[in-house]
C-alpha cells in the first residue's frame, strides 16, 4: 500500500527569477490548513517558487496511522518539500519549522516563525506563557464537541485584532472550504502544543532565523518576546507587527509580507522589490 503523503502545492515564482527563484515552503496552524496564507501568497511570488502544505489530518491531507507528534509533523513535510528551500512556519506551524530546521538542517536555508513561541505553555521559569490549562480545557472540549472547539479557538486566534470581526469571519470562511480536519489530529495536535519546549534548540539553530509576533496576540503574549530575545543566537532577531492578533499575515497583510521580506533582503535572500 503506498506510503500516505501530506496534500501539497507548488506555485511559480511571478518575478524576475522566474524558474531560478529559490523555494519557499509554507506551514499553517493548527487545526486549518493551507489557504490561510492566501493574502500574502502573492507577494511571496514575486521572490520565490512557493510551496504550501496542509499538515496531516487537516485540509486536503489524509491522516496516516501514525504517532501524531512534532518529530511526525516535520518528516511530513520533508517528505514534499524541494529538496532545499526556506520555511514559513505559523503557530503550530512554526514549531514544525523549527524542529525541521533541527532534524533537516541541510534542507533548510531559513526560517520564518508567526506567532510561535518555543514553548507555549506556562512552566515556573517561562511565566509569560499561556495557562496550560487553557490548552487542556481545549482538548478535553474538543472530545465532545470538535466543531464548536475550533470555532472558539478561531476567535481567540482574532481577539483583540483591529480587524477582529472580519478576521473571524475569514478564519470561518477558510475553516470549511476544505472540510473539517480530523478529530485525531487536533486533540494531539493540541498535545504538542501543550507539551513542546523547544528554547534549548533555538540557540542550537544555525539558519537566518526570524520570530514575528503580533501585538495584541492572546495566545503568544507579545510580553514572550523578552524572553525569547535572550535565547536567540546571532542568526536569531524578532519582529513585533502593531495592532494584530494571532493571525497577523491575515490582519495585515501588506505589513506582515514587508516585515518578511525585509528580513530576506538583509540576508541577501531576495534582492529588491522588483528581483527574485
Amino acid at each position: 500500500m503506498p506510503k500516505l503523503i501530506p496534500f501539497h502545492n507548488t506555485y511559480r515564482c511571478t518575478g524576475k527569477a522566474g524558474e531560478q527563484a529559490g523555494d519557499l515552503v509554507l506551514v499553517h496552524g493548527w487545526g486549518l490548513h493551507a489557504i490561510v496564507f492566501d493574502d500574502i501568497v502573492p507577494a511571496l511570488l514575486e521572490h520565490f517558487r512557493v510551496t504550501v502544505v496542509d499538515l496531516p489530518g487537516m485540509g486536503q491531507s489524509p491522516l496516516p496511522n501514525d504517532e501524531y507528534t512534532l518529530d511526525f509533523l516535520a518528516d511530513q513535510i520533508a517528505s514534499v518539500m524541494p529538496e532545499r528551500a526556506h520555511v514559513l512556519g505559523w503557530s503550530l506551524g512554526g514549531l514544525v519549522a523549527l524542529n525541521l530546521a533541527q532534524r533537516h538542517a541541510q534542507r533548510v536555508a531559513s526560517v520564518v516563525t508567526v506567532a510561535t513561541t518555543p514553548r507555549f505553555t506556562r512552566a515556573d521559569d517561562w511565566p509569560r506563557a499561556m495557562r496550560p490549562e487553557i490548552l487542556r480545557t481545549f482538548a478535553e472540549v474538543c472530545e465532545e464537541d470538535f466543531e464548536g472547539t475550533l470555532v472558539r479557538f478561531l476567535a481567540l486566534n482574532c481577539k483583540d485584532s483591529e480587524n477582529m470581526r472580519e478576521d473571524v469571519a475569514r478564519l470561518k470562511e477558510i475553516l470549511y472550504f476544505c472540510g473539517l480536519p480530523a478529530r485525531r489530529a487536533l486533540i494531539e495536535g493540541l498535545v504538542i502544543l501543550a507539551d513542546t519546549d523547544l528554547r534549548t534548540a533555538l540557540s542550537a539553530l544555525s539558519q537566518p532565523l526570524l520570530m514575528v509576533f503580533g501585538e495584541r496576540d492572546n495566545i503568544v503574549p507579545v510580553t514572550l518576546v523578552d524572553d525569547i530575545r535572550p535565547l536567540l543566537n546571532e542568526h536569531g532577531e524578532t519582529a513585533v507587527i502593531e495592532r494584530v492578533s494571532h493571525v497577523p499575515f491575515l490582519s495585515a497583510p501588506e505589513r506582515f509580507s514587508a516585515v518578511v521580506l525585509d528580513f530576506y533582503r538583509r540576508h541577501g535572500i531576495v534582492t529588491d522589490a522588483a528581483d527574485g
